[in-house]
This record gives structure tokens, sequence and C-alpha cells, in this order.
């Protein structure tokens, strides 16, 4: 599933090609697509009808674009293989193409929703005043949301008495984590993932959020991770941090900092990868 990286990437290409540009037209061509529209595909289609784009949002993993004369937005849910897709009119469908919008301004270009699992879709919800689609107002801010309070993850995480792993992935303590980027972080912290959180020192949360922050900005700025052609952005590329994985995927593999061959282990129906040096599990209390 896409992180944070991978859905700015794709934000970002929206805020270019489809930022204020009035919708013309919609067509729905898998129930599914909108199954999280209650209303069902006419009612989406016909509400989007005449409507302005404003500039596409993110928060985490959730991508949204809100409609400018209304309190309204157009929540993406990507799930495992969806993709949001500029392209000329003429050009081919996709053969998982699933909703197509048109735009009303001659440029000849528009946004398909292409999904060959059909776990993702799009959706019409009503905005909070903070100006987030009402179903994802519980999520919490990310780490590179200018606003995002290092003090207060600090305190959750000493409260939550989990382990670091399962609190980097908890959306409601910190957006936009998911396994790779949390293997990669805690890899460059060398911190193993079951470590318990209750003894987390502020330098040592400090020192991790550096480490999320550092890792998504590198993948950030080659495009995201794209392991097979199911992540792409608008243009159809595929991003290129997976080359520069340290942790996920590495499995017998020398670890790049002190040559011990990588682990993976089951977590959680994942896997996390690991060096078993630089990276030692915790002590088990007796």
């Amino acid at each position: 599933m896409p992180e944070l990286p991978e859905v700015e990437v794709v934000r970002r290409g929206l805020e270019r090609w489809v930022a204020h540009r009035v919708v013309a037209e919609t067509e729905v061509l898998h129930p599914r697509a909108v199954r999280r529209h209650v209303a069902g595909a006419d009612d989406f289609a016909h509400r989007l009808k005449g409507h302005r784009v404003g500039t596409p949002s993110r928060r985490g993993k959730y991508l949204w674009l809100p409609l400018e004369d209304t309190n309204q937005s157009v929540l993406a849910h990507l799930g495992m293989s969806g993709q949001l897709l500029v392209q000329q009119h003429a050009a081919p469908d996709e053969k998982h193409l699933r909703i197509r919008v048109r735009f009303a301004d001659g440029l000849g270009t528009e946004l398909r929703f292409v999904d060959q699992r059909t776990f993702g879709g799009l959706s019409l919800h009503d905005n909070t005043l903070d100006g987030l689609p009402d179903v994802i107002a519980h999520i919490a801010r990310d780490p590179l949301d200018p606003l995002f309070d290092d003090e207060a993850f600090h305190q959750a995480l000493r409260r939550k008495r989990s382990t670091i792993k399962r609190a980097l992935l908890d959306q409601s303590l910190i957006s936009g984590v998911g396994n790779i980027y949390a293997d990669e972080a805690l890899w460059r912290a060398r911190l193993h993932y079951e470590r318990p959180t209750a003894g987390f020192t502020r330098p040592r949360t400090t020192e991790l959020l550096g480490h999320v922050r550092d890792v998504m900005n590198a993948a950030l700025a080659v495009g995201g991770t794209s392991f097979d052609s199911l992540y792409v952005n608008v243009n159809g590329e595929s991003g290129y941090f997976d080359r520069s994985l340290d942790a996920y995927g590495r499995e017998g593999l020398p670890c790049r900092r002190c040559g011990t061959p990588m682990r993976r282990r089951p977590w959680m129906n994942r896997s996390s990868y690991f060096c078993p040096k630089c990276q030692r599990a915790p002590r088990v209390s007796s």
C-alpha cells in the first residue's frame, strides 16, 4: 500500500494537472470504485458535475480533492493498487479503468482512476472545520506537517505502552508511516521493532523522528518506492527509492552498516526486516 512519500508524489502531480479545473462529466465504470459513496454511482457523478476542483490535499496516506464552491471533498482510497492518472482523451482505456473524470476547459486531458484489485475507490464527504473529509478527522498529523507536535508524540509513546513499530503504524499517533518506512527508520535509528515505547527518552524519540523524516524526504526526492507497476505517479512513472532501501526487502543481504546478514520475521500479517547486530532485540523480563 502506498505510504506518505508515494501519496505526496501523486498529490503534487494532481496539483499541477487537475487543480482549479471544472468537472464536466464523471463516468463510473465499476460500482466497487464508489462503494464508499453510499448514495451510489449516479449520485457521485451527478454531484461532481460543474464543480471546480481545489488544491489537492493530503494527511499521511490519505489524499483528497476539495471542491472549491462547496464544503465537500472527493476522498481517494488508493488501496493496494489504485492509481490516479492524467491521460489524453484519445489515450486507450487502461484494462482496469474504474472512473473517468473529464473537465470543461478543453485542455484535452482527463483524470482516470485505475485499480486492478478494486480495493480502492473515490467517495464524496463533508469537510470538518479543519478542511479534512469527516471520515478521516481522527487521523493524526504526519511527521512532515509543520504543525506536527514532537513533544505530544513523545508523551503519547510513553503512555501507549506498546512496541515501537506498532506505534509508528498507529495512524492515530502519527500518520503516513507504513511497513516500508518504519523498517527503514528503525534501521537508521538502530532500534529493534519490538522495543517497548514506555522506556523512550525525549532524545531517543527526537532521533527516531529525525530518521523518519529523513527517509521520507529521501524517498520523495526520487518519486517514492515502486516494487511493481501498481504504484506510479499521475504520468505513469515509477519511483526509484527501492534502489536505496537499507532494510526492507533485504533478507539475507549484508547490513550496509556492519555486514551482518539482514533478517526477516513475520509481524502482524506483514514482515519486519532488521539487522540482528545493529538492532538487538530487547531483553525479555523474567
